[in-house]
């Protein structure tokens, strides 16, 4: 194929993806594409626009199950220096997408900027976290957005004023294929104040997670009007297993990948709890958790 040996320099085949994923389980994938800049990036864009090839892009991998039999087409991460930068300039900051959402909200409280204390403890990249609205009701990313630099389908640069954008909980409209930089704009404050809102939001996410060296993805959407870990509660599928796949008895909305899982495990049991639940409830529960 042409796009084999076009990027050959930047693509592996067949690369397993399961160690770039947080559940830590799945296949491979067909081109694995790890552009060096922002050319190769927009090359490989319009290369599978033009070859009608598949194109995911892959970031922190936090909410993302990769299926056993892997991901055909190609699977590109921006993981390279020009796609890991931050720029502050008063009270904007400007993240390529690449960069680790950690990484970004250190920089604001360095920089006396307060708004993204709230997402303290979210794991993944800025633009998957933009892409998905990550936040709870005290505060989304997508609050503080002025405007996103993405490529669309033939691989042109477009920019996306916040008045073009549309997020609700846990998600946004960017439909983009990607998603290149985030302008934010934020608030003053004293490095203090904002430690100590950190401190809390940090305590508060991880007494409501799974334990940290749990494999574990957050499952489905809260349904308007509801919890969506209280309707599982409620239904009695709390450390319910299908395989080495398990329902965390810390927040029935995660569920945890044993040893020895499979994306299989994980998919019957995120079935099963989808069935219980409307069955018992009458309540539909939405995927949050991405597939591959």
């Amino acid at each position: 194929m042409a796009f084999r040996d076009d990027f050959a320099e930047i693509t592996r085949l067949q690369e397993p993806l399961a160690p770039y994923t947080w559940l830590r389980i799945g296949g491979p994938a067909e081109y694995f594409v790890l552009p060096r800049n922002r050319q190769e990036m927009v090359a490989v864009v319009q290369a599978c626009g033009r070859e009608k090839i598949p194109l995911r892009m892959l970031g922190g991998g936090c909410n993302l199950l990769i299926r056993d039999e892997g991901v055909s087409g190609v699977v590109m991460r921006l993981s390279a220096p020009e796609f890991t930068s931050i720029q502050v300039e008063g009270k904007r900051i400007w993240a390529a997408s690449g960069t680790p959402l950690s990484r970004v909200i250190s920089e604001a409280a360095e920089h006396n900027l307060a708004g993204f204390e709230t997402l303290v403890g979210i794991r993944g990249t800025v633009g998957g976290a933009l892409q998905c609205n990550a936040g709870d009701r005290t505060g989304e990313i997508g609050e503080r957005v002025r405007r996103v630099e993405v490529l669309d389908a033939g691989g042109n640069v477009q920019i996306r004023d916040r008045s073009e954008m549309h997020f609700t909980e846990h998600k946004s409209d960017i439909i983009d294929p990607v998603i290149v930089r985030i302008e934010f704009e934020l608030e003053t404050d004293s490095v203090d104040a904002i430690v100590k809102r950190m401190l809390r939001s940090w305590i508060q996410r991880k007494a409501t997670q799974p334990f940290s060296f749990q494999a574990a993805v957050r499952a489905f959407r809260n349904p308007r009007g509801h919890q969506a870990a209280t309707l599982i509660e409620q239904v009695g599928l709390v450390k319910t297993k299908v395989g080495e796949a398990e329902i965390s008895d810390r927040n029935a909305n995660y569920i945890v990948a044993n040893p020895g899982a499979t994306a299989r495990d994980v998919l019957r049991l995120l079935d099963l709890t989808q069935s219980k639940v409307r069955e018992q409830t009458g309540v539909n529960l939405e995927r949050e958790v991405l597939v591959w």
